[in-house]
């Protein structure tokens, strides 16, 4: 079974897996979650937040035999890991997530996204440091498909998310080429457009690029679908 590592997304913590987690775990595989700088209960302050600071938060809890989730945002964090050593890893699950390209930063790959889904449904901070997402926005950007308990627990924790780290940009070589990846498309998703997900899930081979019709947010709306998908990726990888 898999060891795996679950990383979140803009303005989320480790809190997001809670529902998944379980589902993984009686699969027989070990999972679990890690907070990203100033996210959940780390307390690093925004203004220190990197994009390499994120990288090596994820390092340090990654293993040569760790299977690595990111979702959304989280992508750019595995991925510089990949980059930054890539036999810290078995092998990398990008879930509606940003995967680089051409050296550029997430900002960058979202302004070049066939669609603007988010502009209107986040505000910056006033030091310009932070963005944070509209609460009467949340459950239509997130977890439209997702039980209103879900929308409750994740408005008392949604954070700021760090613009630097995301506004930073990240070349990859053949460190990052040479990880094993795979995919998984939500096909109902209103942040990172789904198509735009089909274009960026051909960084897995064929087989290792699946989909599931829901939201941004399947680990709460659908947490043991979800579960048996990563399930199967695993076994292949």
């Amino acid at each position: 079974m898999a060891d795996l590592l679950l990383v979140h997304g803009s303005c989320h913590g480790a809190w997001c897996w809670r529902d998944l987690i379980p589902e993984l775990t009686a699969l027989g595989h070990s999972a679990r979650a890690i907070d990203l700088p100033s996210h959940g209960s780390d307390p690093t302050p925004i203004a220190d937040v990197t994009l390499d600071l994120c990288r090596d938060t994820v390092l340090a809890a990654s293993s040569p035999e760790t299977i690595i989730l990111g979702h959304s945002w989280g992508g750019y964090p595995i991925s510089a890991a990949a980059e930054a050593d890539p036999n810290a890893m078995r092998g990398l699950i990008y879930q509606s997530a940003y995967v680089p390209h051409a050296g550029l930063s997430m900002v960058e790959m979202r302004r070049r996204g066939p669609r603007q889904v988010i502009g209107d449904a986040v505000e910056k901070s006033a030091d310009g440091l932070s963005y944070s997402v509209l609460p009467d926005r949340v459950q239509q950007l997130f977890y439209h498909d997702c039980p209103s308990e879900v929308v409750t627990y994740a408005l008392a924790r949604l954070c700021p998310q760090a613009i630097l780290p995301q506004d930073t940009p990240l070349p990859t070589s053949e460190n990052f080429a040479s990880v094993p990846k795979a995919y998984i498309r939500t096909t109902d998703d209103r942040t990172v457009p789904t198509e735009y997900q089909a274009q960026m899930a051909q960084c897995a081979d064929p087989e290792q690029h699946v989909t599931i019709n829901s939201s941004h947010s399947p680990f709460f709306s659908q947490p043991e679908h979800m579960a048996k998908l990563i399930d199967r990726i695993v076994r292949r990888m």
